[in-house]
């Protein structure tokens, strides 16, 4: 890394696809950045698990993984995605599970279900995929954690998100409050794919 007291120079790993095969090399690129700005708390988009126990392996023993899941009811009715087993799992190794409501989906996604029309919370959804889907979900895994009191809103966090599954996105980050988007910061983008 260069650094001049005007700027740094880092760097920054764009994938050629997104998708699962990046989980790997991102959780690696996030564990060390992590590492250089003495960050403490890692937040991870996952459904099923995987990408949590994955993360466990590559960032330091100090760092705090938060997995963040889906809603329940996502795929259907009643229906939780991450199993009571792994979430169990997960705990156990001292991962903290966050599964309510998806800032950029809840009741907004239900008014666009049963009337068509699009609220502002899926706007928005749609905005932020602009820079890729995982974009998108680092972000609102930010804005849950914030929300459930998880992650403080004057210190930074890596969030770490997918598009389908596993991990292609990680960023630093700011975290806010929902009713307060606007106070979240990016400040860098880890990874992320460049075709998407």
């Amino acid at each position: 890394m260069v650094s001049s007291p005007a700027y740094s120079d880092v760097v920054c790993r764009y994938f050629k696809k997104k998708g699962a095969k990046n989980t790997a090399p991102l959780l690696e690129a996030a564990a060390k950045r992590a590492s250089e700005l003495s960050i403490k708390k890692a937040l991870v988009a996952t459904c099923s698990g995987r990408t949590a126990f994955e993360a466990l392996k590559k960032f330091e023993p100090d760092v705090k993984i938060i997995a963040v899941t889906h809603v329940t009811g996502f795929l259907k009715p009643d229906d939780q995605e991450l199993t009571i087993k792994n979430r169990r799992k997960l705990e156990q190794s001292g991962v903290t599970v966050l599964t309510c409501q998806h800032a950029f989906g809840g009741v907004g996604r239900a008014v666009r279900m049963k009337l068509g029309t699009y609220q502002v919370d899926e706007i928005m959804a749609y905005t932020l995929r602009t820079f890729g889907q995982g974009t998108k979900v680092a972000i609102e895994t930010a804005l849950m954690a914030a929300d459930a009191g998880l992650v403080r809103t004057d210190e930074d966090v890596i969030s770490v998100g997918g598009t389908g599954s596993g991990a292609d996105t990680a960023l630093v980050l700011q975290p806010s409050n929902s009713s307060r988007f606007f106070d979240l910061k990016i400040r860098e983008i880890i990874c992320k794919p460049r075709d998407f």
